[in-house]
């Protein structure tokens, strides 16, 4: 029995009350957990886990949609608390979660500092000081576009850049289930880009949201919104068409 579930997470940042969704993969043999949150998030995790009768103590895998800091802060301590786990990344991805280079979105602050006013770039600074905390973690398999992993009925990797180069969704045809990471958000009934300001390249973004088309999709989970419970395909052609009409417009 290939089960998936959703670790609805629920937390306050600058006082505002957010969720995000990792997503948990069970079978006979593998548990698979896809992103892990924030830093000093482990304990959540656990909690959200034995909601679903699961103890992170039977994880096997976690694979990482991409760099940012909501979706690896807590992979170290995940990896220290449970060595067993093997750690999977987007291959272009790893020299980031390892350390060994700078973060993608630390560049991306560090670039806006210069048109930032007096008043706004303590804040800007404050957050990539943040995000120079994030504790590096040792990447232990790498995959590629369309690879297979035969774990819990199947999962194939999809490379969809744009958010960030590396970023990959994941498709499990056993259920077709489509797992977004941060390629879409769902929100008030729409899938959208999640943060068009902060996305690296919108262009691919929006070639990674026509990709996601390719697939028979019953499900689809987003990291931010949890499971879209509307027509998924209709959705991610709104996307598509949003964008695609916008750039015409502005020609």
């Amino acid at each position: 029995m290939n089960t998936v579930h959703l670790l609805e997470i629920e937390f306050e940042q600058n006082g505002q009350k957010q969720i995000i969704t990792p997503v948990l993969l069970h079978d006979e043999q593998h548990t698979i957990l896809i992103d892990c949150g924030y830093p000093d998030f482990l304990p959540l995790l656990e909690k959200a886990a034995q909601k679903h009768g699961i103890s992170l103590q039977s994880l096997t895998a976690v694979i990482v949609t991409h760099h940012d800091m909501d979706h690896i802060g807590s992979l170290a301590a995940l990896k220290r608390a449970y060595p067993q786990i093997e750690t999977i990344a987007y291959e272009s991805e790893v020299p980031y979660l390892a350390g060994s280079k700078k973060s993608l979105r630390i560049e991306q602050a560090e670039a806006t500092l210069v048109d930032l006013s007096p008043e706004e770039k303590p804040h800007a600074e404050a957050f990539i000081r943040f995000l120079e905390t994030i504790e590096p973690a040792h990447v232990d398999r790498t995959v590629t576009h369309q690879e297979q992993l035969p774990w819990c009925g199947g999962i194939e990797i999809i490379h969809t850049p744009g958010h960030m180069p590396g970023h990959i969704s994941l498709y499990l045809p056993a259920s077709k289930t489509m797992i977004t990471g941060d390629a879409v958000v769902a929100s008030s009934g729409k899938l959208e880009i999640a943060n068009p300001q902060f996305t690296m390249d919108l262009a691919a973004a929006i070639r990674s949201v026509q990709l996601l088309l390719d697939y028979d999709i019953q499900q689809l989970i987003c990291y931010h919104g949890g499971l879209f419970t509307g027509d998924a395909r209709q959705a991610l052609q709104q996307v598509i068409h949003m964008y695609t009409t916008n750039e015409q417009s502005e020609k």
